[in-house]
């Protein structure tokens, strides 16, 4: 879901050229993940699946999103999440059963030939699992892509490596990374540059927001920062009713963070979310490693066992293998 501080951060938003982001980046993948479940769909809302029935939509926009980054110089390493801290079990609960309504909902659509309605209880039940994580993990490993299993969030971890400096950005839809302290925050990386919105097809670009440029343009600090997205409501918390980030950040300077949470949400302490957010649980020990793509591994994974058409991941590898010259990624870079 992320944290709802848009209205803070539109004017902090500068559009960026692919060849401006060659480098090392931090891809929050269970985010990425459910961009391509919920966006690589059939017209009445099923993903897309091979001959055994296993879903597959994930595959091939990882697939491509990968070779996409190569073609433009971007080094991944993918971080997936971890052990969810005990105050998001509350969070998860009601996704599972906002989940469980939207796939009653989706079979009855489906039942009376709502294709409209279908999508969009598709799209709302979507889950990402062991599963759909271990397959990935998978094709990473055939792409040459390091992958790294967060002790927590997985925006956390990416947010250390961009502040430790062995990443240059971290890439995430969500702006949970500001809070987490990712001093370069990369969105809207999609493939076909189109986006659905409201029914209607638009193209986006990739946007990158600086930590620094957002806290000396509203005057706060890090810590404040995250007081705002305590107040407005974070994967860990409900926020406070009635306020948004723009209120947020006028409570926060006056210095009425905790007074406010007393006042109306007498029951929740905001310090341990609070603390999480600026210390949260992260790996130190990593290692990043990226390694020549195994053509026959790919090959044999997405055509042999999941059906894909071995043209076009041909045809891909091909264009791949074109750019570089080479058997390993080190003329890219």
């Amino acid at each position: 879901m992320g944290v709802a501080i848009r209205d803070l951060i539109s004017d902090y938003k500068t559009s960026v050229d692919w060849a401006d982001l060659r480098g090392t980046a931090a891809v929050d993948g269970n985010n990425a993940l459910y961009q391509f479940l919920t966006t690589i769909r059939q017209p009445d809302g099923t993903p897309l699946m091979d001959r055994e029935g296993r879903v597959t939509s994930h595959l091939s926009g990882i697939f491509f999103r990968i070779t996409t980054f190569l073609e433009n110089n971007i080094k991944p390493v993918f971080i997936f999440d971890g052990a969810p801290p005990e105050f998001k079990s509350e969070t998860l609960e009601q996704r599972r059963e906002r989940k469980a309504v939207a796939e009653t909902a989706y079979r009855q659509a489906v039942e009376v030939g709502d294709t409209v309605s279908a999508f969009r209880h598709a799209r709302a039940a979507t889950r990402v699992d062991e599963t759909i994580i271990a397959g990935t993990k998978e094709l990473l490993g055939y792409m040459g892509i390091p992958c790294i299993d967060a002790m927590s969030e997985g925006e956390a971890q990416a947010a250390y490596m961009a502040m430790n400096g062995d990443v240059r950005y971290s890439i995430s839809q969500d702006y949970d990374s500001l809070l987490f302290g990712a001093p370069r925050l990369v969105r809207n990386l999609t493939v076909s540059r189109k986006r659905k919105v409201r029914g209607r097809v638009i193209t986006v670009n990739p946007e990158e927001i600086l930590l620094s440029d957002l806290l000396d343009g509203k005057g706060i600090t890090r810590e404040e920062l995250i007081e705002i997205g305590i107040l407005v409501g974070t994967d860990f918390n409900s926020g406070v009713k009635g306020v948004g980030a723009k209120t947020a950040l006028k409570i926060v300077k006056s210095g009425k963070f905790y007074e406010t949470f007393e006042e109306n949400e007498p029951e929740f302490d905001p310090a341990p979310v609070k603390e999480f957010f600026l210390n949260p649980p992260v790996s130190k020990g990593y290692s990043l490693s990226w390694s020549h793509v195994d053509r026959e591994g790919v090959v044999s994974y997405l055509c042999g066992r999941h059906d894909f058409s071995e043209d076009r991941v041909n045809s891909v590898l091909e264009r791949i293998g074109v750019k570089s010259g080479q058997k390993t990624l080190d003329s890219w870079f």
